[in-house]
């Protein structure tokens, strides 16, 4: 019999003793991919119009607060093992969640490409400083497929190196804070009073507003697919507490995520009162040589690695082989990520990253909302995972199209475009809320949905019920395992 198209095996629901990440296994993930141009440039653009201890307040304040939304969306993959483009098939269905996850697989393969030439920059570097090498194409060929091998190999490589690049990459970060700092000194700058262009009133609130959503803005795509990373933690089994059930998150979201998030921040923000350029790659080869110059570099090709793995190549590769189904697996979703990664131009890109943060973030935001509605405020965290599995399930809606999460996404996103200071929050509510009215009193009255008809936790609960779910690839009924060990078809 032939296998749907809906049970890709990488997609399956991740059982508890196939869960390999620790809570500091995901700590060392958040340090690796907190470190990428993008944060830098964060810091670099909010000292142009605001002192230093303000851009890191804002910036803390973001951080914690994507960080929630992070982990609230980072409970699916914990409960249920599932993946981002799998539990989307709930509120877009088992057809229209391909489009709003192609947006993010796109986005995250953009990210991939920039982050892979930020780090083929340094790459560059040292081999010039080494040898007198000096082609940085060549580099980031070399460090692209580096990576998409990394991640194809599986989540157990991809914490494997986050654990071997954090410790050197905090050391090296407080050694390039150091040199930085001292560079700004010798021009006469103190970093903790230096502004370029210093504003007030209004515009002093405005500028603030926009380092907390540029924060919060880069983090909504994972804040959309953290369950393709989630559903690897290791979570204890009948834990009823949500908070106890998602201490690994609450850990790398709420503190990991803030303290490091500030302090990149910082460096980038230091580097352009150095030298006048967030781009640490650029300032250190101005301020610094041989030895210690050729170190700095090595970390920023660590932490470009590290974050692409995990954050970017990971999730993409997911929704790809998604849309592709059983014949197209996770590695080639992986180097489908890196092709379209390639295709963008990343080098191109740089000189729009605070507005595409924000633009895309507000986009993305709208299905956080979305999702978060769905999960919580609808289905209290009940799930027919079974059903997502099937062609003919009660997923499938309207010939695969739940309209209610399209005409909600459409609304939230619009709603974001034209406030960009608030974009995130805009997005958010506006996805959440009319997701919640659309779907409960119109969209549901018409498609019946089990765990809504009968909320029992022993059928649609996942982890915190002791279950295992368990999806029969072959037949056309899904199968689930019960807390007893015994098989229940649904």
């Amino acid at each position: 019999m032939k296998t749907s198209y809906l049970k890709s095996p990488d997609l399956l629901p991740v059982k508890e003793k196939d869960r390999k990440i620790t809570k500091l296994g995901y700590s060392f993930m958040w340090v690796g991919m907190v470190v990428v141009l993008a944060t830098f440039a964060i810091g670099g653009a909010g000292v142009m119009s605001l002192p230093l201890p303000l851009v890191l307040l804002a910036t803390l304040i973001g951080s914690i607060g994507i960080g929630l939304f992070i982990t609230l969306t980072g409970d699916i993959g914990v409960e249920h093992g599932l993946s981002f483009p799998v539990y989307m098939r709930a509120p877009f269905g088992t057809l229209g969640t391909h489009i709003p996850s192609i947006v993010r697989g796109v986005a995250a393969s953009m990210w991939f490409g920039i982050n892979t030439y930020f780090g083929a920059t340094a790459m560059n570097g040292i081999l010039n400083l080494l040898y007198g090498f000096d082609n940085w194409f060549v580099c980031f060929m070399i460090f692209a497929l580096l990576q998409l091998v990394n991640t194809a190999l599986g989540i157990k490589a991809v914490e494997r190196f986050a654990d071997l690049a954090a410790p050197v990459i905090i050391l090296i970060s407080v050694w390039m804070y150091s040199s930085l700092s001292d560079t700004a000194a010798a021009q006469g700058r103190d970093i903790w009073n230096w502004v370029e262009s210093p504003v007030t009133g209004g515009a002093a609130v405005t500028a603030f507003l926009v380092v907390i959503f540029s924060n919060m803005g880069f983090w909504a795509t994972l804040a959309a697919d953290i369950p393709s990373i989630s559903r690897y933690m290791k979570a204890p089994r009948n834990e009823k507490n949500w908070f106890k059930r998602n201490r690994s998150s609450l850990i790398g979201n709420l503190i990991t995520l803030p303290i490091t998030q500030t302090f990149m921040v910082l460096i980038g923000a230091v580097s352009y009162i150095a030298v006048l350029n967030y781009d640490p790659v650029i300032a250190l080869q101005e301020a610094a040589g041989g030895l210690v110059l050729g170190i700095l570099l090595l970390m920023i090709v660590l932490a470009q690695w590290s974050t692409n793995i995990a954050a970017n190549v990971v999730p993409a590769a997911t929704i790809f082989s998604n849309v592709g189904g059983p014949k197209f697996p996770f590695w080639a979703g992986v180097f489908t990520a890196g092709i379209v990664g390639t295709l963008v131009q990343p080098w191109n890109l740089f000189g729009v990253i605070i507005p595409v943060l924000l633009f895309v973030g507000g986009i993305l935001s709208a299905i956080v909302g979305i999702l978060v509605a769905d999960y919580y405020l609808i289905r209290k965290r009940r799930v027919n995972v079974p059903a997502l599995y099937e062609d003919h399930g009660q997923y499938k809606y309207m010939n695969g199209v739940n309209l209610a999460g399209f005409i909600s996404w459409v609304i939230g996103a619009v709603a974001s475009y034209f406030v960009p200071s608030f974009s995130f929050l805009v997005g958010f509510g506006a996805g959440a809320i009319c997701y919640y009215v659309l779907a409960k009193y119109w969209w549901f009255q018409k498609y019946e949905q089990a765990e809504l008809l009968d909320p029992d936790d022993n059928k649609y609960l996942g982890i915190s019920a002791g279950r295992d779910w368990e999806i029969d690839v072959e037949a056309d009924k899904s199968v689930e395992k019960a807390p007893t060990g015994t098989s229940a078809t649904i």
